[in-house]
């Protein structure tokens, strides 16, 4: 049967991100229950599943600040389509895709939203990078009663009937790490990050662990996102002389803050830095001669040797070129096509509510290795990974949890993050 069209539209996308800017302040615990208030207030949706295809929407950055990770999700995401629809599709019916740029602009990527779920008749979108990004586009999901799949690592303290996170949350990347650091024998850390909601709340969250587990916060920088001068800010995490640095940088930022800590005399050996969002495809924008050695948090490498991702390495550069790398969030988005095949061939039906009520338990045999969705908070169970830079540019793990963790946004499991949320 074919749904009928929506009769009526979402409010003005600017308006929604204004209302979720103040909702969601940093730190600010979102919990949207089962979703039934945004279902009543949904407009009717308009999908057209009668034909022989079905439209799915990819909503990545492709300009600004945020391209130079951003691409390689949209690329991956093709792959993840091509190889789905040479495969038989999804319940019998070719993928048509639908891109949109969403310029690394948090309304952008609002209205863009609106249009692919209001407009295009998507039956699901894939993509956003930054927490700004998505928090702006949140309301607009649970507003249309929409499917988000979110590929990349982030701050934790939020979970949306609406949004299915395939990147890490904050006990899969950044809690390791930090375990890893402490494991390491580092008593201090210096804070340098992005001037928006992920880096800030990252933050807060990292000083709640040092307190509780006796390591100092010797400073805590931030830059606005695209910012291109970290002479003074390199020069007062030199002047800290801390253990170690953790960088919540993101975007085309990292190219300017690492030149200028090599230019500094600073290094892994003097004063190493764990990233949580420099992957492969970033450490070619940065130049391997300014990271080499450095440590970075992630669930996903190009280098894990797995048949699984052999296959997806080799599939992935036939596509793109030889040259071409893999990271974790494109992994991620890779996997998160998969996952959105398998609620949807469990459910037998690509209506929203079938789909949630088949998530619970869904697996996939992914490149990073097995993956399974937790249906109650829309989070995967992810191995942690910390890993060193080659100078080959590649990422060689140095450290892994051994199996998957399964997620927990809210820190539930940790007595120092009480009242974080």
């Amino acid at each position: 049967m074919t749904p009928s069209r929506a009769t009526t539209r979402l409010a003005p996308a600017a308006a929604l991100v204004a209302l979720a800017l103040t909702l969601t302040a940093c730190g600010a615990k979102t919990e949207t229950g089962d979703g039934a208030s945004a279902a009543t207030s949904a407009a009717e949706s308009c999908v057209d599943t009668s034909g022989d295809t079905v439209k799915i929407g990819f909503l990545n950055s492709l300009s600004g600040t945020m391209a130079i990770s951003e691409q390689t999700v949209a690329d991956s995401l093709a792959l993840a389509a091509e190889e789905i629809n040479a495969d038989g599709g999804v319940l019998g019916k070719q993928l048509e895709i639908v891109q949109e740029d969403g310029q690394s602009e948090p309304t952008v990527f609002a209205e863009k939203a609106e249009k692919l779920i209001t407009s295009d008749c998507v039956a699901a979108v894939f993509g956003g990078w930054t927490s700004a990004s998505r928090k702006a586009m949140l309301p607009v999901f649970e507003a249309q009663d929409s499917l988000l799949f979110y590929p990349v690592q982030y701050e934790g303290l939020e979970s949306s009937p609406n949004i299915f996170y395939t990147g890490a949350t904050t006990n899969q990347q950044i809690v390791p790490a930090l375990d890893y650091l402490k494991e390491q024998g580092v008593e201090s850390i210096f804070l340098v990050g992005s001037d928006y909601v992920f880096p800030r709340t990252a933050n807060k969250i990292i000083n709640a662990y040092a307190e509780a587990n006796g390591i100092e916060v010797l400073g805590e920088e931030y830059a606005p996102l695209g910012h291109t001068d970290f002479s003074t800010i390199v020069n007062k995490v030199k002047s800290a002389g801390a253990d170690a640095v953790f960088n919540t940088l993101n975007g085309d930022s990292n190219v300017a803050y690492f030149k200028e800590y090599k230019n500094a005399g600073l290094g892994p050996d003097t004063m190493p830095v764990v990233s949580v969002s420099i992957a492969e495809e970033e450490v070619g924008g940065v130049g391997v001669e300014n990271v080499e050695g450095q440590l970075t948090a992630w669930n996903y490498y190009q280098t894990i040797d797995s048949p699984e991702n052999t296959t997806f390495v080799e599939a992935f550069q036939a596509k793109y070129g030889d040259d071409r790398v893999t990271s974790d969030p494109m992994e991620a988005a890779y996997t998160s096509l998969y996952l959105w095949k398998g609620m949807v061939e469990k459910a037998e039906s690509f209506a929203v509510a079938d789909v949630q009520e088949a998530a619970d338990g869904v697996t996939f045999d992914a490149p990073e290795g097995s993956v399974t969705v937790n249906g109650d908070n829309h989070h995967i169970a992810k191995t942690a990974l910390i890993g060193k830079i080659g100078p080959d540019g590649l990422i060689y793990t140095e450290w892994s949890s051994g199996e998957p963790i399964e997620p927990d946004p809210y820190l539930e499991g940790y007595d120092w993050a009480e009242g974080l949320s």
